[in-house]
């Protein structure tokens, strides 16, 4: 038997970083936590403690700074894709690289009913997030593009169903043809490009887009389970955007219980709820194209590392 070096990477985490667009009167701000893995010859590094081919982490973050001011930060896919490529490209010992960024939104100020030109509120609702992989050097070189959010809480009244479920000595629970279905969703979509280039690709308008459809449809589909609902969301992004192969959900079902009111004399029509927070059910969904390019490393960090 023997011991070998299994997948391995490194890099700098949790990198924030604002960048203001000052070049007019009215102000523009990107906020970003951004984290960088490289993979490559860095086995070394690990068995005799040899560090001349490891680019430290702190260049990378440098690297990472800088380029928000060098490269621009306007859509996190191409910022990512852009340093993702500067790692491989010119970093030799690089053979693999990951970027993985969210988004804090914000938005303006209203002052006398106007919006302020260098003024914002945090945002409250999801973060947008991007994970970029590139691999290879020259024309060997191939790229990988999620883009999504998490934490995009949303809640419907009424139009959700659950009944007809399988039962068994220990079902406890009611089924129900009116109930609150509310979600802190996680979504993420694979983009694909015949060229590899990304380049045609609208990243803000994309995004805008496949959030509204999902809430719209989330809205108005009358849903049997949260399942259903999830798949139909799915279904109408990829419809939507030819360029996208695949798109994941991970759905934790905030639950509502009707509360018991009985005691006080008190009717409750659906109209009274414990929200619960745990423990949940968890719902997760992928729905994809069945020519869909193969999605190679684009899900994963690091061959072992998920």
């Amino acid at each position: 038997m023997s011991i070998v070096l299994g997948p391995h990477q490194y890099g700098k985490a949790e990198n924030r970083i604002v960048r203001i667009y000052r070049d007019s009167p009215r102000h523009e701000i990107h906020d970003v936590n951004v984290s960088t893995a490289l993979r490559g010859s860095f086995d070394a590094a690990h068995l005799v403690g040899d560090q001349s081919d490891v680019l430290p982490t702190d260049t990378q973050k440098q690297t990472a700074y800088s380029y928000a001011k060098e490269k621009g930060l306007e859509s996190i896919e191409d910022y990512g894709l852009v340093l993702a490529r500067h790692f491989v490209d010119d970093v030799e010992p690089v053979s693999g690289a990951r970027i993985e960024i969210e988004e804090y939104a914000w938005e303006r100020v209203l002052v006398d009913g106007s919006e302020h030109d260098f003024t914002f509120l945090r945002k409250g609702q999801e973060t947008r997030t991007a994970a970029i992989t590139i691999e290879g050097k020259g024309s060997a070189q191939k790229a990988w593009v999620i883009g999504g959010f998490k934490d995009l809480v949303i809640l419907k009244t009424t139009g959700s169903e659950f009944h007809d479920f399988l039962e068994d000595e220990y079902t406890l629970l009611q089924p129900t043809s009116d109930r609150i279905m509310a979600t802190s969703l996680v979504a993420q979509w694979r983009f694909f490009s015949p060229d590899g280039s990304f380049g045609d690709i609208d990243w803000e308008g994309t995004y805008a887009g496949i959030k509204q459809i999902m809430v719209s449809t989330f809205a108005t589909v009358h849903s049997l389970a949260l399942q259903q609902t999830l798949y139909e969301m799915g279904k109408a992004v990829l419809e939507a955007y030819p360029f996208l192969a695949e798109i994941r959900m991970s759905a934790p079902n905030k639950h509502h219980f009707l509360y018991d009111l009985s005691p006080f004399g008190v009717s409750n029509d659906n109209e009274v709820f414990n929200a619960d927070d745990r423990p949940y059910g968890l719902i997760q969904a992928s729905v994809l194209r069945d020519d869909a390019p193969d999605a190679g490393p684009a899900w994963t960090i690091a061959g072992g590392f998920a």
